[in-house]
């Protein structure tokens, strides 16, 4: 994550001297090198990629290149700040330090719809009326039928009648397998009693030898 914190995030007005002199942001992961200048970690990082002098004072960075500034850090973590989806109604403030927690759930926040194939963003608050009237929503009925419903389909689905169809056509196969059944032990009956049956002599012609 590169650059300073907007100042738009803060309630008020951040001290001139919590800004970087490179982005004009407050310091995010503030960092002071050789001659005593502090900016945030990665805009220091990216200048001396270029050029190996101070951006304020122009004197050239020996040594270690940065000390990382806890106590400042700590104190940037604590300003009061506002919610980054002020604009869509969020009301909260909270320390800077909280931000990204309350993102993570923040009602709201723009959130992909949950529906495949769906393409639309909607605030977290919005998500449940969203995905139930979504054109792309799919669901298995939930009601034993297992049958998969659509927007559509989900008004005018009447699981009794599904159900009943399922049964009358699972009902319908097995008398089919009954009736072939029947047919075949029939036949082996008939070829059973053939087999048993005593065979006939010879009928006598009346020729002698």
């Amino acid at each position: 994550m590169g650059g300073g914190y907007d100042l738009e995030l803060f309630t008020k007005t951040p001290d001139y001297d919590l800004l970087c002199s490179i982005c004009h942001g407050v310091m995010r992961c503030p960092v002071m090198i050789s001659c005593g200048h502090i900016f945030c970690r990665n805009c220091i990082m990216q200048w001396l990629k270029r050029r190996c002098t101070c951006p304020c004072c122009r004197t050239k960075v020996r040594g270690k290149p940065y000390v990382l500034m806890h106590k400042l850090k700590r104190k940037i973590n604590r300003l009061d700040v506002k919610c980054p989806n002020e604009q869509h109604g969020c009301p909260v403030h909270f320390a800077l330090v909280h931000c990204q927690e309350h993102a993570e759930y923040c009602a709201f926040g723009a959130v992909p719809c949950s529906n495949e194939g769906c393409p639309a963003e909607v605030l977290r608050k919005d998500m449940y009326d969203h995905s139930h009237n979504c054109r792309y929503w799919r669901q298995n009925c939930h009601m034993g039928c297992e049958t998969l419903l659509d927007s559509e389909t989900r008004q005018t689905h009447n699981c009794y009648q599904e159900l009943k169809e399922d049964y009358a056509r699972q009902l319908h196969k097995l008398q089919q397998k009954a009736q072939r059944m029947e047919t075949i032990c029939s036949q082996i009956s008939r070829q059973l009693q053939m087999m048993n049956e005593p065979a006939q002599p010879a009928a006598d012609t009346g020729e002698t030898i």
